[in-house]
């Protein structure tokens, strides 16, 4: 049976947590999720059954991540319990600058040619197997491969989303018609298969990154990108590399918090814990406007600093040990007033200083990776190779482009990383075991959704699926000062004590959650028994699953 795209979707989770000692891994997508629990079972541990996952998504979740897009890892090794990070984010071509980019024909375009930088997973997937895993990169995507070359079934949620990209997809070309069926999205119930993607798969697996940034892939990126006036060239990709950072952090009651460092926003998540460790959370009702209006409060504030100064490391300097201060956060705190929001959320420091998919695996051994990989926006840009059956991402949206904005720190220029929305997380206890490997994805959302799951996980004592499943509230739209989302399932009291506090808030209906509060994923582990809990969001078409 083939559904409609218009199929009802809904999100009342029934679900008990998956628990085990052996390892468990989830994703958004089922056959992703089993794609990772395969290399799991054939000894590998949580990196190279996060990169199996994330490479399947690739295959069976286009419409939010691909070997097209970028991604970011944080593992937490068990023998020493250390965190380490990847930034598997690509940079903007060397060519491109802000006169550039606002030159093109009907002004600067959030999918258009200038928004693609360099595809970093390819890199990203190689770079995490090598550093931290134990097979081969072929091992590891050959269940992706598998799937691409022998079809999946379409499931409900990523229909939906792929219908929303198929006309700029089929507009956008050289080859946008690869990642239709007869010129349309397909349909829940459809079989979908991708032979194009499986080839760039195989040629990866058995060439190494350099034979997708050297090779025909590169070549294939190159004149898509000409074609529509593009200024990416072979150069751009070949020198791209990962790079190897040390994980920023910050406590939270008896917790410690770790995010990727900037350009990435793990820090607006950290900030806003800074700024909630002074309230006493657990006093407040789970869903109580009371309770949500100091959670806002507390992420508009984040959000405002992190607007300001996050930007590319190796270009600006930002200022993280200042962000993430406590008496910084005190400061902060004291703006916040029970009874009204802030009318406007602006940066505390002085001006001129300085669609997503998230998976998590871990292992018997004690190992975790938290790993998000994204085109941004959708397919991306749309733009799709001829021949490759993938989309470039658009992640130079991120940037700021405007003329009157030249010297932001996150201001559009070549050879840069744009400021990133997606961020994994980890989070251990006071004396380094492992707490929670987790995230929420989904643009603006992410330190929303990671800091509300924070706060069920550590505050409320929740499990890793109710934490998971509780509603969430986010400004899904340019915050600190945007429009702000809560799921109608915590009903109109809710809603209307927020908007008499000057929230600007709207209902997010079932239809809707998925885009603007996220999908997430939280493995938890007894630092006693070993035993690994595990949650998966109902709002996606995904589970956890264990070994």
């Amino acid at each position: 049976m083939t559904y409609a795209i218009e199929h009802p979707i809904r999100f009342e989770s029934r679900r008990s947590p998956v628990l085990s000692t052996r390892g468990i891994v989830g994703a958004s997508q089922p056959l992703a999720a089993l794609a990772g629990l395969q290399i799991l079972r054939e000894g590998g541990n949580a990196a190279d059954a996060a990169v199996a996952t994330a490479a399947a998504l690739a295959v069976t979740e286009p419409t939010s991540t691909g070997i097209g897009g970028d991604c970011f890892c944080l593992f937490y090794r068990g023998a020493d319990q250390s965190v380490s990070a990847i930034n598997g984010s690509g940079r903007s071509p060397a060519a491109l600058d802000l006169d550039t980019a606002l030159s093109t024909e009907g002004g600067w375009q959030r999918q258009g040619p200038h928004a693609v930088t360099v595809p970093g997973t390819a890199a990203g997937w190689h770079d995490t197997v090598s550093q931290f895993g134990r097979m081969t990169l072929a091992d590891v995507l050959a269940p992706a491969i598998e799937i691409a070359e022998g079809g999946f079934v379409m499931t409900p949620v990523i229909a939906r989303g792929w219908a929303f990209q198929a006309e700029l997809l089929a507009a956008q070309g050289p080859a946008g018609q690869d990642l239709l069926l007869d010129g349309e999205a397909p349909k829940t119930g459809q079989v979908w298969r991708n032979p194009l993607l499986g080839r760039v798969l195989r040629e990866l697996a058995e060439g190494g990154p350099e034979a997708f940034y050297q090779g025909r892939p590169a070549a294939q990126i190159v004149e898509a990108l000409e074609s529509h006036g593009g200024v990416m060239t072979a150069a751009d990709l070949a020198n791209h590399c990962s790079t190897f950072d040390d994980p920023i952090s910050t406590t939270y009651r008896r917790y410690r918090v770790w995010e990727c460092p900037p350009n990435g926003q793990g820090i607006t998540t950290l900030m806003a814990l800074n700024i909630l460790e002074g309230f006493e959370v657990s006093s407040l009702p789970a869903r109580s406007a009371a309770y949500l209006h100091i959670v806002l409060e507390a992420l508009r504030l984040a959000f405002a600093d992190a607007r300001a100064l996050v930007a590319d490391s190796a270009k600006s300097e930002v200022p993280v040990e200042a962000m993430l201060d406590k008496a910084y956060a005190a400061k902060r705190r004291a703006l916040i007033r029970s009874d009204c929001a802030l009318e406007l959320a602006s940066t505390g420091f002085l001006p001129g200083k300085s669609d997503t998919v998230y998976l998590s695996a871990a292992d018997g051994d004690g190992n975790a990776c938290s790993f998000i990989n994204s085109n941004y926006e959708g397919f991306g840009s749309c733009i799709v190779p001829r021949e490759c059956g993938f989309s470039l991402q658009n992640r130079g949206a991120g940037f700021v482009v405007a003329s009157d904005q030249a010297d932001h720190p996150n201001a559009i220029a070549g050879g840069k990383r744009p400021y990133h929305t997606i961020m994994p997380s980890m989070i251990t206890r006071w004396n380094g075991s492992l707490f929670a490997s987790y995230g929420v994805m989904g643009g603006w959302n992410q330190p929303q959704g990671q800091t509300q799951v924070a706060i069920n996980l550590i505050d409320r004592g929740m499990d890793a699926q109710a934490a998971i499943d509780e509603p969430r509230v986010s400004m899904y739209e340019e915050p600190p000062n945007g429009r702000i989302y809560v799921e109608d399932s915590l009903g109109i009291e809710v809603l209307s004590k927020l908007a008499l506090r000057g929230h600007p808030v709207t209902p997010a209906t079932a239809e809707m959650r998925t885009g603007v509060v996220g999908k997430g994923q939280v493995i938890v582990r007894d630092p006693e028994t070993g035993v690994l809990v595990g949650g998966s969001d109902p709002r996606s078409d995904g589970l956890a699953v264990p070994l």
